[in-house]
């Protein structure tokens, strides 16, 4: 099925992504690998791949059955979405996050433990990565 405007160069809609990206962070924050969460939905591994990517979009029951296996509501998986965004508005004018790099274990841990340091320090980590980035600080 087509994304957006029926053209299928445009990819997976911006919702699609967001969901998917959603139901990795939850994944991986639980510990689950993809083949568990297929095991419990009756699918593959591969499956679990596309609904994260966005590439196949999720349906209701399925969704409902992956908010039951993660214990969380299924508007879990719609928070930080725009609702305003989404009305009306074309895919390229939803406001979604950097769907580009999908969350890992680390990166979570990361973010999970970040709070924990104090401002000082969070400035500290957050200069160290830039500097093995090469990128520059954000003007403040």
């Amino acid at each position: 099925m087509a994304r957006g405007d029926g053209d299928i160069e445009t990819g997976p809609h911006p919702v699609d992504r967001f969901v998917g990206r959603r139901v990795s962070e939850r994944r991986i924050a639980l510990g689950y690998n993809q083949g568990d969460l297929g095991k419990a939905l009756g699918l593959t591994f591969q499956q679990i791949q596309k609904y994260e990517k966005g590439v196949n979009r999720i349906s209701a029951s399925k969704l409902w059955l992956i908010s039951q296996f993660f214990g969380v509501d299924i508007s879990w998986f719609f928070e930080g979405l725009p609702r305003d965004a989404t009305e009306g508005a074309p895919e390229s004018a939803i406001a979604t996050p950097n769907l580009d790099f999908p969350p890992t274990r680390l990166t979570l841990e990361i973010s999970a433990l970040t709070p924990q340091l104090s401002n000082r320090r969070q400035k500290l980590a957050l200069d160290m990565v830039r500097e093995m980035l090469g990128t520059a600080p954000a003007e403040a």
